[in-house]
């Protein structure tokens, strides 16, 4: 366009254009200080968080070994993958950690021993499964339970690249024919030491990295449960009781509780599914697109998601079909995981109702 074209402005309207210009670039100044101002907040939360928090000085016990032993058969091979929840960081004795946890709920419900490797890693992102997933098929595994996400959310991972990790891992796992199931990204929004706005952003993170493992896992072929912030009320109301002594991890009475919600899943992946339609025990199930399962599931934690078919098809013309179902916990009168039955007719888990075998 030359000079010729544009039309002459008056006095009043050049008066406006240079006005409307001095209030932009305040704005944009406005804008990049807030910016800044508020990179240095959350610069200065994460660094506080850390010093709050205190570094993994020591491992945590080792649980592995062979769980039921006096029951007959081969031993079935679970592998525990992950980081430090996984591991069981926080707690003191072998039978508390998340591993020994599911082994001998799976050896009582099965009534066959179960060979328990944990190869989780404290401290590991999802960039570090392919390792474990190596040593894991060293072990022809039936079974691999796999906790992780926490990490990539606190090292500020990629979360496409960490979501692809963990999907490679299911995949490798399922064509070796171990059934897979995943605890997603626990809701670090939730930890007290975070404060907010940190907090908040956290949170987000979390949910929307929880969100895309549960799509890439059943992809894959396997099946998620989503932790979210499943124990936040209980942690709230009882902090010295739920978490270890960093603040951070739970308590060996809180991996027992997450691990309870989880064993449902653990035992439907296995076959030895209880939950029959129409018998009390299943609080709601229902058929959604993937992505839609995702997204209800982060937002109901404890909620299972699995492949399933619809009309004899695994994918409609919105995607792969994938099944909810939300699971009865803490006080139902449930009889899997070395449950003890009260007077009131509820059921209570502690850590002593969990002995290697």
């Amino acid at each position: 366009m030359s000079s010729l074209d544009i039309p002459s402005l008056s006095a009043e309207q050049l008066r406006r254009i240079k006005l409307a210009g001095r209030i932009t670039g305040q704005v944009g100044g406005a804008v990049a200080g807030l910016t800044a101002v508020s990179a240095w907040i959350l610069l200065r939360q994460a660094a506080d968080a850390r010093r709050v928090i205190p570094m993994a000085e020591a491992p945590p016990p080792r649980g592995d070994g062979v769980y039921g032993a006096k029951f007959p058969g081969k031993p079935l091979s679970l592998c525990i993958l992950g980081d430090s929840t996984a591991a069981g960081y926080g707690v003191h004795r072998p039978r508390e950690t998340p591993g020994a946890l599911f082994a001998t709920g799976i050896s009582r419900r099965l009534h066959r021993p179960v060979r328990l490797h944990r190869l989780a890693v404290v401290g590991s992102i999802s960039a570090g499964l392919p390792w474990q997933v190596d040593a894991a098929l060293e072990h022809r595994p039936d079974l691999a339970v796999i906790f992780i996400g926490g990490n990539d959310v606190t090292h500020a991972s990629g979360r496409p690249a960490a979501v692809r990790h963990l999907a490679d891992a299911v995949r490798r796992l399922r064509e070796s024919d171990c059934k897979v199931v995943v605890g997603t990204c626990p809701d670090l929004g939730a930890i007290k030491p975070i404060k907010p706005p940190l907090r908040w952003l956290a949170r987000r993170w979390s949910r929307q990295l929880a969100a895309l493992q549960t799509v890439a896992v059943v992809e894959a072929g396997g099946r998620t449960v989503s932790l979210g912030n499943l124990l936040g009320p209980m942690f709230e109301a009882d902090p010295g009781r739920m978490y270890s002594s960093d603040r951070f991890h739970p308590s060996a009475e809180g991996y027992a509780r997450a691990a309870a919600v989880m064993m449902p899943t653990v035992l439907a992946a296995l076959g030895e599914d209880d939950r029959v339609a129409g018998v009390p025990g299943l609080l709601a199930e229902g058929v959604r697109t993937l992505p839609e399962a995702a997204d209800e599931a982060v937002r109901a934690p404890g909620t299972e998601v699995s492949p399933t078919r619809v009309n004899g098809r695994d994918r409609g013309p919105a995607g792969r079909w994938a099944q909810l179902r939300r699971h009865p916990w803490f006080g139902e009168p449930r009889h899997w995981f070395g449950s003890r039955s009260t007077g009131d007719g509820a059921v209570r888990y502690t850590p002593e109702d969990h002995q290697v075998g």
